[in-house]
């Protein structure tokens, strides 16, 4: 009788134990497993936010995304895969035998399709088949197509920018994200009977007006094809700018994939042509990505130097030889010629290397390297583009004898267009060196626009040397090596470049091989837009005159007329005895 007792007092003990552990597993510990449980259900996932647009100067949108329907089946769930099929294809655009496939694959998460409208959405949704969810997302386009790629850059499949200025201004485009709570199944799938929480809303993210003329784009885009095209280089690139702003108004960044690219190798591109067979659309954006040796557009800064210090005016005389030795170096200009008898003017137009150097000699190493970088040379722009560099320049602990001539004639130093641009712009506005920008307003998710700040500036020149400058630089175009660039009706103020090219990983010149450019601004009696042209290693033509200044005067002269840009009435020829536009090789 006392073994029963024991025996059921044990089996009472035990139900105690069993009870008083239930009690704390279903009462006192309730909330806890609860939790847990739900853990294994209860995912919170994202909800993405809006991408906002990208418009031009005038509104032109560039950049656009637009909500569409995410359509995804878990195919574990579906049974006849071949008449779900049937009864869906119609609403989801995917023909029956490849959605069958998709249906039936046992691959459990299935993407069917991610363009749908969010009405066309809906209809699905509605439809209730088997195993299929709707989810709302986005589509990135681009109105324009093409225009601008190369600035604008694009997004990857996540919808993230990953070039260029979608890239640049990401967060701000992006928006902020929501979120919201669902059960899902193993396969992550919404479990069936349950549906969405939203936890809390996405936010819309915030537009971009840019400072780029959509019209004046295309027209670039068009005019700098054929001409690259046409002459057999490897690149080109341009940049038209607002004198007063700094604000760009056209930016074009091009790669000839039909010119084969040597020693140098190729550049990346979209893989699209553009307005030329072969011409298209660079990955990086040249003007402030690609840093080059540029040549005698780089004289500029000798010049404005001198006049700075007093010790030229243009009229000042000079004896220049045909050549000089300096350092372990031969320097020459680029047609050979005996003891001349030139002014700073004469030598400026002609583009005279052993002139410039005289010039640069009345200065000195100081001053020169003191007025590169007050101009703006080897520092990063306030654009801040992805992948911009600030160019190499030479300086007083790495100086070379030979330095002395090389970098007065835009060798040694190696600085991005966009710099050389920047430079001139400020010669054009009357010495106030201003800031580039790219973006003139943000667009609000309510529409509204919120003006960007001013362009920051700073005098990089007196206005009396500024001004000397300019008509010396018209002088350029009217009787020196730019007279390719002049507009009827227009003074224009300019300087030609035709520049040799460093071999990389040797200390030697590519053979044969130059960058031809022109930069300058219009009207030259009140300064309104700069504009540079760059054209990498051109074959049927090598020169600055001959094959950039085309361009500039070309895209000029639109840009003058469409912005009604008053003309002066002069039909501006050449003067008699102008230079050959062969004699600004550096």
């Amino acid at each position: 009788m006392k073994r029963l007792l024991s025996l059921h007092g044990l089996y009472f003990l035990a139900f105690l134990i069993i009870a008083g552990r239930l009690f704390f597993l279903q009462v006192v510990n309730h909330p806890y497993y609860a939790a847990k449980s739900k853990e294994q259900y209860l995912v919170t996932r994202p909800i993405a936010a809006m991408r906002a647009s990208v418009y031009d100067r005038f509104g032109t949108p560039l950049a656009v995304s637009t909500p569409t329907s995410l359509v995804i089946a878990d195919d574990h769930q579906i049974t006849n895969p071949a008449k779900e099929a049937r009864a869906m294809s119609g609403l989801v655009g995917v023909p029956v035998k490849a959605l069958t496939k998709m249906l039936g694959d046992n691959q459990g998460y299935q993407v069917v399709t991610s363009s749908l409208t969010l009405a066309q959405g809906a209809v699905v949704a509605r439809s209730n088949f088997h195993g299929i969810i709707v989810r709302t997302g986005s589509q990135r386009t681009y109105p324009s197509g093409d225009l601008a790629e190369s600035l604008l850059g694009r997004v990857n499949s996540t919808g993230s920018g990953t070039t260029g200025l979608e890239y640049e201004y990401q967060s701000l485009l992006a928006g902020m994200p929501g979120a919201e709570r669902e059960f899902l199944g193993p396969t992550g799938l919404v479990l069936p009977g349950t549906y969405p929480q939203v936890v809390s809303s996405a936010t819309p993210g915030v537009g971009v007006e840019l400072t780029l003329d959509s019209t004046l784009q295309f027209y670039l885009e068009q005019v700098l094809a054929n001409q690259l095209r046409a002459v057999g280089g490897i690149t080109a690139q341009a940049v038209v700018m607002d004198v007063k702003t700094g604000q760009i108004l056209a930016d074009a960044s091009l790669v000839n994939t039909k010119t084969n690219p040597g020693k140098l190798g190729p550049v990346p591109a979209w893989g699209r042509t553009v307005g030329a067979p072969g011409i298209e659309q660079t990955i990086n954006n040249l003007p402030f990505t690609q840093a080059y040796e540029p040549g005698s557009v780089f004289k500029a800064v000798t010049f404005s130097a001198a006049l700075a210090a007093g010790t030229i005016t243009p009229n000042t005389p000079f004896t220049v030889p045909g050549a000089v030795t300096v350092g372990t170096r031969v320097f020459h200009d680029a047609e050979v010629h005996g003891l001349e008898h030139l002014t700073a003017t004469q030598i400026l137009a002609l583009s005279s290397n052993i002139g410039t150097y005289e010039v640069g000699k009345t200065i000195g190493e100081n001053q020169i390297l003191a007025a590169v970088e007050h101009l703006g040379f080897g520092q990063l722009t306030a654009v801040n583009y992805p992948g911009e560099t600030a160019g190499l320049l030479v300086n007083a602990a790495n100086w070379y004898n030979a330095d002395q001539v090389a970098l007065p004639i835009g060798q040694v130093d190696a600085v991005p267009a966009i710099q050389v641009l920047d430079a001139y712009n400020a010669i054009a506005n009357n010495g106030v060196f201003v800031e580039p920008t790219l973006v003139r307003g943000y667009v609000e998710p309510n529409g509204k626009i919120k003006p960007a700040a001013p362009s920051n500036s700073r005098e990089a020149l007196t206005p009396a040397v500024a001004q000397t400058m300019n008509k010396m630089l018209q002088k350029v175009v009217l009787a020196g090596t730019g007279t390719n660039a002049i507009i009827p009706g227009y003074q224009v103020a300019g300087k030609t470049g035709t520049a040799t090219i460093p071999e990389p990983g040797a200390d030697r010149l590519l053979t044969g091989q130059y960058n031809a450019s022109f930069v300058g601004f219009a009207p030259a009696n009140n300064p309104t837009l700069s504009m540079i042209v760059v054209v990498e290693r051109p074959q049927t033509a090598i020169f600055g005159g001959t094959v950039a200044a085309p361009v500039f005067q070309r895209v000029m002269s639109y840009a003058l007329h469409k912005y009604n840009i008053p003309s002066n009435g002069v039909m501006v020829k050449p003067l008699a005895g102008a230079a050959s536009q062969a004699s600004d090789i550096t």
